[in-house]
């Protein structure tokens, strides 16, 4: 036999659970905001821009690369499955734009461009920062 205090976290632990089951993939899966590399070099902001995610440089370590702020390198992020997108992304340190996907699992978010049908990628790592 449970306490009232035990029935009622048992309670509020099977509402939460119910309510995740409908709140949880959209949330599990929003990319929106703004995230620090993991070098600490650069915080990308991730925003819808029409049906697809964009990624634009929001800050720089070193403002005197070929990055600047305020340019998209991230763009036409569209879902690929849970977790995951797939569009384009552009290299500012080489000119090039490359195939990309974005994977996210929680407050992680991995980027990755590649060449030659994906048997080439390079991959970044991110972590979500407060606005």
């Amino acid at each position: 036999m449970q306490s009232g205090s035990s029935a009622l976290r048992a309670s509020v632990a099977a509402a939460g659970l119910a309510m995740g089951g409908f709140l949880s993939p959209v949330l599990a899966q929003d990319v929106t905001g703004t995230w620090l590399r993991d070098t600490g070099a650069s915080r990308v902001r991730f925003a819808k821009c029409g049906e697809a995610i964009c990624g634009t440089l929001a800050w720089l370590k070193d403002t005197n690369g070929p990055a600047k702020v305020g340019q998209r390198i991230f763009y036409d992020m569209k879902p690929a499955g849970a977790g995951k997108w797939s569009g384009n992304a552009f290299n500012p340190e080489d000119g090039k734009n490359y195939s990309g996907t974005m994977t996210l699992s929680g407050d992680m978010l991995t980027t990755s461009g590649c060449v030659l049908g994906g048997l080439i990628c390079r991959s970044v790592k991110w972590s979500r920062t407060t606005p």
